[in-house]
């Protein structure tokens, strides 16, 4: 007998058999029934996560990447150095060009900037050579270009063969400009040299930071006393800026080179062997020569009925 109102109580021990369960009516996964009801992986899809490498291989990926970013990176920054060092030089070059055309004409003032070029990559060439480290090379409007060592030359005979490399390779630079006027007779080429022959030569004062002052270092420094004597007579005989500035240049250099020449490094410094010495000297005086010669023979005399 049952009570009203209940269903009535199944026999102890009995209960209706479980059902099958429907496909076609299987609970979604985002009905949230639990865990059993959601959809497995697809098929050929392993249920297991993929196994994590362990020890330093998991930081091989990565330093790999990094690495090959880096490399990438530093050939670009290479590059871009490059660009760079280019630009300057070109950038220089160009503004030298404007300002000399001012005074001889654009064809002149190219062809002189050419020349201090190539007198420049002298230096630039030997620096190589001797395993030192350069600077773009910049022009400066009349004061002309510079290349900078980024490392001291070990002694004197190396820095004597950096300042000759400049005149020698400047001085041939100006000899061929003797052909074009050879073949075409046109001045404007042997006034051009007669310029380029000029420009090597004074760059053969005996006195720093002019390249003669750096092959009388090899030979005998109390040279640059004289040398400088000779710029502080040229100061008050052409005034120039120019000779100003290498006046006070040198006196500064000289000064502190001699002062530096007593000291321990500073002797073994100049202690050039004698084989080297008379072949640095050889080069310094057939280069005088030769340029005081071609500036004779490319001199052009002229007055202001030929301007």
């Amino acid at each position: 007998m049952s009570t009203p109102g209940h269903p009535p109580t199944p026999p102890a021990g009995w209960l209706p058999p479980a059902a099958a369960p429907d496909p076609a009516r299987r609970p979604d996964a985002a009905a949230g029934t639990g865990p059993d009801d959601r959809p497995g992986p697809p098929a050929g899809v392993p249920s297991d996560p993929p196994p994590r490498p362990d020890g330093w291989r998991r930081y091989v990926g990565p330093v790999a990447v990094v690495g090959a970013f880096l490399l990438k990176f530093g050939k670009v920054a290479f590059v871009a150095l490059k660009g760079a060092k280019f630009l300057t030089t070109s950038l220089s070059m160009l503004v030298s060009i404007a300002a000399y055309s001012l005074i001889w004409g654009i064809w002149f003032a190219i062809g002189f900037v050419v020349l201090l070029l190539v007198h420049e990559l002298g230096h630039g060439l030997q620096m190589r050579r001797e395993g030192i480290k350069t600077s773009p090379i910049v022009f400066v409007p009349f004061m002309g270009a510079v290349i900078a060592m980024k490392d001291l030359p070990k002694d004197a005979a190396m820095e004597a063969r950096v300042g000759l490399a400049g005149p020698v390779l400047g001085s041939l630079a100006a000899a061929l400009c003797l052909v074009p006027y050879a073949l075409t007779g046109d001045e404007f080429w042997r006034a051009l040299a007669f310029v380029g022959f000029f420009l090597n030569l004074f760059n053969l004062a005996p006195v720093t930071p002019l390249d003669g002052g750096r092959a009388i270092a090899a030979l005998t420094p109390w040279m640059w006393f004289v040398g400088l004597g000779l710029v502080f007579v040229m100061v008050f005989t052409f005034p120039s800026p120019i000779l100003v500035l290498i006046a006070l240049l040198g006196a500064f250099d000289v000064y502190t080179r001699w002062k530096r020449r007593a000291e321990p490094g500073g002797r073994e410094y100049y202690r050039v062997p004698k084989a080297t010495r008379a072949r640095v000297a050889a080069v310094y005086v057939t280069l005088l020569v030769a340029l005081a010669v071609g500036m004779d023979a490319t001199f052009l005399e002229r007055d202001l009925d030929d301007v």
